[in-house]
């Protein structure tokens, strides 16, 4: 049934936005290193491996620049545009196409590159791979301001490494225990909700049976 809703929501989605993906494809064409689409290979539904589209908002060579696949707050790598489309998630419009086409779903885990699942212990990395992976989620929703996590430390690597990775693969393996109709339409609007109120706490009064935060992630949350 969540596909049938996918391919309805995409299908109102891509023909509401055209106005809007039109002027930024070519914006992005003349501007920055021309690049339209970054196109990044990502562990899909049964641990398949598919391409992930967003708008192109880094250098070309960014996975070998830097802190490679992890991106920090005020990043060098990010293009002039980019920091506007990454901050108000335009960036992730061009996966409305990877949703129309069945390899991800409005609402799911966040799609990994490979090392990034590898990371993961096997339970989380067998949970997740069970669904389809989302354009927003509830580990996208409580890490919003991941970037800004990240940027408050000197060892970013280690940081994610032992406390936001193991915290966010509990979180995407609640969402596949508890997946229904309910969570996916909630987590639709709270998607919303905190892109308008960035610093809302509602996630968690509304579905109070979360995972409680690591204490050293405690003062972003709670």
């Amino acid at each position: 049934m969540q596909r049938i809703f996918d391919i309805i929501f995409t299908s109102l989605a891509l023909l509401v936005l055209s106005p809007l993906m039109i002027p930024l494809v070519i914006i992005l064409r003349f501007s920055g290193e021309g690049e339209i689409f970054y196109k990044q290979n990502r562990v899909g539904i049964n641990g398949e491996s598919f391409g992930l589209l967003k708008f192109a908002t880094m250098l070309k060579n960014s996975p070998n620049l830097g802190t490679g696949n992890m991106t920090v707050k005020n990043d060098p790598r990010i293009l002039p545009l980019g920091n506007f489309l990454r901050k108000t998630k335009i960036n992730e419009l061009p996966q409305l196409l990877n949703i129309f086409l069945g390899d991800m779903s409005i609402i799911g885990p966040r799609p990994l590159t490979q090392d990034h699942f590898d990371g993961y212990i096997q339970t989380v990395q067998q949970a997740i791979a069970c669904v389809r992976p989302g354009l927003s989620g509830m580990g996208s929703i409580v890490f919003r301001a991941e970037e800004e996590m990240l940027h408050q430390h000197t060892d970013a690597k280690q940081f994610y490494k032992e406390y936001i990775s193991p915290y966010k693969g509990s979180l995407e393996a609640w969402y596949v225990k508890n997946n229904s109709l309910w969570t996916y339409f909630t987590l639709i609007a709270l998607t919303v909700w905190v892109v308008i109120f960035s610093k809302s706490k509602a996630v968690w009064k509304i579905f109070p049976s979360l995972p409680k935060p690591p204490v050293a992630l405690e003062k972003y949350f709670l």
